[in-house]
């Protein structure tokens, strides 16, 4: 159940179940009834107010109010807008309500409040008259589909939205139950099953997936370490050698075979003193990487801004290699990223990975920014114009490749944002595409283990080399 609906999408699957034989008010009913449910699981009986909107989401609220009464729960239902307007499956929700339609949002006594006022297919803000209502609230809030306010599709908040304890939606989640701030405003969330078959995806096609379910790459035991592929790590200075060589280490431990540090003389002698089963060479880069069995190149982590960089980055694309661009990589191409670009394109058929934070990411991609598209569709538009698997890096971090798969991630810990934290990720996916994966699971699995390793962490202060050692 890792696919991501949009509101659209959303739509037509709840069009494809009718068209199945599920009558829409049995969805709604069954919908209204699930949110009844998940609340008798978590909360003792108190009185609730059930808020309630013109549309969808304000009959099931009407039907989660009606089941709630039935098991004996005090219940007051509030709806904004007049009950005359509302329409379909809605109205008919709201004639089987059998108590008291309030028509001024009031919270009152309340000690638990049913958001069902706006769902994930809003498309303007907030009116001020719910804002000023819910800002103040304090008691617990249960959110029908989403928390009123944000969008469903971008994860962005429509003016306002007061969070919620818990979130319950229905058949499968959205681009903003995962992408920020809408993860962190739904609280709790649960998915529920309405009767809508699992088979309507294969007409909806989602390109939008959780990463929940990484495919890790594992070789057989018999293999020779070459078959585990052999990656090159690019260092900066002999006073920036510390991001390249916890790129190396991450290489290596997530399973690379032979992982090589290349750098100047100088910077060699200091990765020395720190490294073991990590080898060393000073050769020409371009030299070194007439060895095909180096299938691997990471280039970025502190290795320096400008020609020298950009050149490196230019032979790593034409070796033929899979080629991660970290940090400095990607910086170094900021007046000209066209020109990275076409490099990617010269050999198509080898990965190329991106791994920009969001000042990174303005920096080749000027145009695409937070208030023209979601972080989704940046990431999106990226791939296809770089021809690289973006990863946009963040709490909500995505994996987009050029033909617009994407995935949202969602396991990272706050404690990730620690120095050093990118140059292992950076490491990970070379060492994921040294044993093979293509660039887009490479990149996913990538992701999801960088997460993992600091959850595995555990709650003590998180630095890169001890997200080293969970790795």
């Amino acid at each position: 159940m890792n696919e991501l609906l949009t509101p659209a999408e959303m739509y037509r699957a709840d069009a494809l179940a009718v068209a199945a034989g599920v009558p829409s008010l049995t969805l709604m009913e069954n919908a209204g009834r699930a949110v009844a449910e998940e609340i008798v699981r978590r909360y003792g009986a108190r009185p609730m107010l059930v808020l309630c909107g013109p549309g969808n989401n304000g009959g099931d609220g009407f039907a989660c109010a009606r089941y709630l009464k039935k098991w004996g729960w005090p219940v007051r239902l509030a709806l904004y807008g007049k009950q005359a307007d509302l329409k379909g499956d809605a109205a008919i929700m709201a004639a089987k309500w059998d108590g008291e339609v309030e028509t001024v949002l009031d919270i009152g006594e309340a000690g638990l409040i049913i958001d069902a006022l706006f769902g994930a297919g809003l498309s303007k803000d907030v009116p001020a008259v719910i804002s000023s209502v819910m800002r103040d609230v304090e008691v617990p809030i249960v959110a029908v589909d989403v928390p009123s306010g944000l969008d469903g599709a971008t994860g962005e908040v429509r003016g306002f939205c007061k969070a919620a304890e818990l979130t319950v939606t229905f058949f499968r989640k959205k681009p903003g139950h995962v992408l920020m701030p809408g993860r962190a405003l739904c609280g709790e969330l649960v998915v529920a099953d309405i009767g809508i078959p699992h088979n309507v995806l294969e007409d909806i096609a989602p390109k939008a997936l959780e990463n929940n379910e990484p495919l890790i790459s594992g070789k057989e035991a018999a293999g020779h370490k070459y078959a585990r592929g052999h990656a090159v790590v690019v260092s900066g200075g002999p006073f920036n050698t510390g991001a390249a060589r916890l790129a190396a280490e991450a290489t290596l431990k997530c399973g690379a075979g032979l992982v090589t540090l290349n750098g100047s003389r100088e910077a060699l002698n200091v990765h020395a003193a720190h490294v073991t089963a990590i080898m060393l060479s000073d050769a020409d880069l371009a030299v070194l990487l007439k060895d095909r069995r180096i299938n691997a190149v990471c280039i970025g982590p502190a290795a320096g801004i400008g020609a020298a960089t950009r050149d490196r980055v230019q032979v790593a694309l034409a070796s033929g290699a899979a080629v991660v661009l970290d940090a400095d990589a990607l910086t170094s191409f900021e007046a000209d990223p066209d020109a990275l670009f076409q490099a990617i394109a010269t050999m198509p058929e080898r990965p190329v990975m991106m791994t920009p934070h969001e000042g990174e990411f303005s920096r080749l991609f000027k145009d695409l920014t937070r208030q023209s598209d979601s972080k989704l569709e940046r990431a999106r538009k990226a791939a296809a114009r770089s021809g690289a698997v973006i990863i946009l890096k963040g709490p909500d971090t995505v994996i987009a490749a050029p033909d617009g798969l994407a995935k949202i991630n969602s396991n990272a810990p706050p404690s990730l944002a620690t120095a050093g934290s990118g140059d292992v990720l950076a490491g990970i996916a070379t060492g994921s595409l040294a044993q093979g994966m293509n660039g887009f699971d490479a990149a996913c699995a990538a992701v999801w283990l960088h997460g993992d390793a600091a959850n595995r962490h555990g709650p003590r202060a998180l630095t890169a080399d001890t997200l080293l050692e969970a790795l």
